[in-house]
């Protein structure tokens, strides 16, 4: 038991002849931990990715909220007939008439 022990420590079992058998071994975990680590940083770049894109569309979301309050405002009566004023039309008094056209038809 003791002598496995210092033998794996040593590394005799990448020497022997049967090492062959160990060396693919190392390798596919090797590669196998590298694709792993590949993985989890594709992930946390995902992860990072998607947090952007939320403040991105928070900011978005309120400047459409803000930019819809302007418009809302800009329409009302009050500031169109106040912004129209200086230079000199004013608001009509009477309401406006609907005009009906009747179309003679021939055949």
């Amino acid at each position: 038991m003791k002598q496995k022990i210092n033998d794996i420590l040593k590394g005799k079992f990448l020497v022997d002849e049967e090492s062959f058998r160990n060396w693919r071994m190392i390798i596919f975990l090797s590669v196998l931990a590298l694709v792993m680590i590949a993985s989890s940083h594709r992930a946390d770049e995902k992860v990072h990715e998607i947090a952007r894109l939320k403040t991105d569309v928070q900011e978005l979301r309120s400047e459409y909220v803000a930019a819809r309050l302007e418009l809302r405002k800009l329409k009302m009566l009050s500031t169109v007939t106040s912004k129209i004023e200086p230079k000199g039309i004013v608001p009509s008094e009477a309401p406006p008439k609907k005009i009906k056209v009747k179309s003679n038809k021939t055949e």
